[in-house]
């Protein structure tokens, strides 16, 4: 589980554009912390530690305690508005998360015992349908990865999400199909090699049919002879 991050905030007095533009350029990113059951709080935070945060690379699969006058509200992500042009960010929509609450969450995909794998000894690729995986966890219990081994995967292998073991509090939130994560499949250069071979029994085929073909002529001249 990805461990919860603290970010300092204030409460907002005015909303709207005009407002939200002005915070801006003080440096500061206008937020919302919704749900729970609670009515909606305006916030703003530090664009800087906000940044900081958002290159962790788990941002969006973490608790965010935002501290607010003394006080910490649990939340977690849900939309991180950028600009258009210089990505930096532009709004922050934080869902507050009540006790016992379930999130839905997308969770990376991590590969690992590749070199137990004899389809990628042999040199086959494998081909990842599914980089995160879309799940519904406990709220205090959000993974920070899903670790997917591929022991003993051969090429036209496929691993789907009945064959992975998630962790406590999570499950898939597909629910009406045995989806596909990732397949082995052969190299280029393997199924060139492949084709290259058939191409040559072809060819030996068509030049033993012409010899015969050859003989069965001679046969007839031997015989009109």
């Amino acid at each position: 589980m990805s461990d919860a991050l603290t970010l300092p905030a204030e409460t907002r007095d005015r909303a709207g554009k005009g407002a939200s533009r002005a915070l801006r350029r003080e440096g500061r990113v206008p937020a919302v912390i919704y749900g729970g059951k609670e009515e909606p709080i305006t916030i703003h935070v530090e664009e800087r530690e906000l940044v900081r945060q958002l290159d962790l690379g788990h941002f969006m699969n973490s608790i965010i305690e935002i501290e607010i006058g003394g006080k910490k509200v649990r939340t977690l992500p849900k939309d991180v508005s950028l600009h258009p042009v210089t990505d930096r960010p532009e709004h922050v929509d934080f869902l507050r998360l009540s006790k016992g609450a379930k999130v839905d969450v997308s969770v990376p995909v991590v590969f690992v015992d590749e070199e137990a794998s004899p389809g990628l000894k042999k040199g086959g690729v494998l081909n990842i349908v599914r980089h995160e995986l879309e799940l519904v966890c406990d709220a205090d219990k959000i993974p920070s990865e899903i670790t997917i081994s591929v022991k003993g995967k051969d090429v036209g292998d496929s691993i789907h999400i009945s064959e992975v073991e998630l962790p406590a509090g999570s499950e898939s939130a597909i629910t009406d199909r045995d989806f596909t994560i990732a397949t082995l499949v052969a190299p280029s250069a393997l199924k060139k090699a492949e084709g290259e071979g058939s191409d040559e029994v072809t060819e030996t085929e068509v030049i033993e049919q012409k010899a015969d073909t050859v003989e069965g002529e001679d046969d007839q001249v031997v015989d009109g002879e």
